[in-house]
């Protein structure tokens, strides 16, 4: 829904943010897979992760798709303006990178 925070002060926490996830795979893919999530900063230097598993199950006849979806929500540490990244990795490999970036907010 949004890329961009403004903060008046850094560092900083923002409370709550949610991370939606649609996996996606094929119907070879049927089971259990690891999943990691790291948020990076800019150096690629780790503020926050976790590990898990996601399992597809068995479509109906005919779907040759499997998905499955999370909702996760983070206190996501900003301990400076710039450029985030929320990477996540299916089964060892970075399937996707969502970016994040945060500066500080303009006097009204």
């Amino acid at each position: 829904m949004f890329q961009h925070v403004w903060l008046t002060s850094f560092p900083s926490v923002c409370p709550r943010t949610h991370l939606v996830l649609r996996v996606r795979g094929r119907r070879t893919e049927i089971g259990v897979h690891s999943i990691r999530i790291r948020f990076v900063d800019e150096a690629g230097t780790e503020l926050l992760g976790g590990e898990g598993t996601v399992q597809f199950g068995e479509p109906p006849a005919g779907v040759v798709d499997v998905e499955a979806g999370a909702v996760l929500v983070f206190d996501v540490p900003l301990p400076r303006p710039g450029t985030y990244a929320f990477e996540i990795s299916l089964d060892g490999e970075v399937s996707t990178r969502v970016p994040l970036t945060a500066g500080y907010a303009q006097p009204t």
